[in-house]
């Protein structure tokens, strides 16, 4: 969720941050111990990629189709929560903290480019064993996931695309989207818990689904160690790159679901992709924004299992 870059949300942030620091509102990272204990993450499992330890959660029939679950930006594996109880009832479903975030943490070579994050992915599904798995990617998360599947066609057997970032118009393609002002350097010292809600704020479509609960795991999350540093290095580091040639190689049938309502990556972008992707559905949901998963959890999830179990 790319929301902290919206134009809009980082004036507001500049001003906040600023004031912050002027008024003493001192916000350090939370000790990966407390945050375990704040969201049962003892029961995460860790395996180490390239010296990134990659906390995930591995749930499910262990014989059953196997479900990879990739969150979007500045999010955790905490926001596939409902989805994931219901899912492990007939999948194998395992979700993790990308690079940058969550209990993961930074790279430690700082590299969050498309090139990293597929070498980082694929080889976390080697080091678990997965043959072939399906994937579930939202928007920073879509990109990775369709990125997977154009790596690996013989190995991802259904994709689904939540809002996926990574298809720019023609004329941004070279650009970086997400560069911020040095200014945004202070949220690693300073983050107000307002600025967290009017940055998430825009990524649903009725608010008030926007839970105090949901609000502080974001913000707890956030100042999990070294994942401010790591958020302002991916969006310095993000550039928009052709995704047509990658996106023709895939094989696996997609779907495509988006909110109606979505005012973070439009719904319209939906036909880019079925443009472009040899086989696709297109489903938009009325009335929801870009949390999908978190806005109208049980909305999104029944369009998935219908097509995860048609297609598997």
């Amino acid at each position: 969720m790319y929301q902290f870059f919206n134009r809009g949300v980082v004036l507001l942030a500049s001003v906040v941050l600023s004031a912050g620091a002027l008024y003493g509102l001192w916000a350090p990272d939370i000790p990966s111990s407390e945050l375990k204990l704040r969201y049962s993450a003892a029961y995460q499992q860790v395996v180490d990629v390239d010296g990134l330890n990659i906390h995930y959660k591995d749930t499910g029939p262990r014989d059953g189709p196997v479900l990879l679950l990739l969150h979007g930006f500045g999010s955790s594996l905490q926001t596939w929560d409902v989805w994931s109880s219901q899912l492990e009832q007939n999948f194998r479903v395992i979700r993790l903290d990308l690079p940058g975030f969550g209990l993961t943490g930074p790279s430690p070579v700082n590299d969050y480019s498309e090139k990293n994050d597929l070498a980082t992915l694929t080889r976390f599904v080697n080091k678990l064993g997965l043959s072939s798995f399906s994937v579930i990617g939202h928007s920073m998360g879509g990109k990775m996931a369709w990125g997977l599947a154009a790596a690996e066609p013989d190995r991802v057997k259904a994709l689904v695309l939540m809002a996926p970032d990574g298809f720019p118009d023609a004329k941004d393609i070279g650009s970086k989207p997400y560069e911020m002002p040095s200014v945004m350097g202070l949220m690693k010292f300073c983050l107000p818990k307002l600025l967290v809600r009017k940055s998430i704020e825009p990524a649903f479509f009725n608010t008030n689904a926007l839970t105090d609960h949901l609000v502080n795991r974001y913000y707890d999350m956030l100042r999990a160690p070294g994942v401010r540093a790591a958020i302002l290095d991916r969006g310095n580091q993000t550039v928009y790159t052709d995704p047509v040639p990658r996106l023709k190689r895939i094989t696996a049938p997609t779907l495509l679901i988006w909110g109606e309502q979505d005012r973070l990556i439009p719904s319209s972008n939906a036909k880019s992709y079925a443009g472009v992707l040899p086989v696709s559905k297109t489903v938009l949901l009325p009335n929801l924004g870009h949390l999908i998963q978190e806005e109208q959890p049980e909305v999104g999830l029944r369009q998935v299992t219908e097509f995860l179990t048609s297609t598997l």
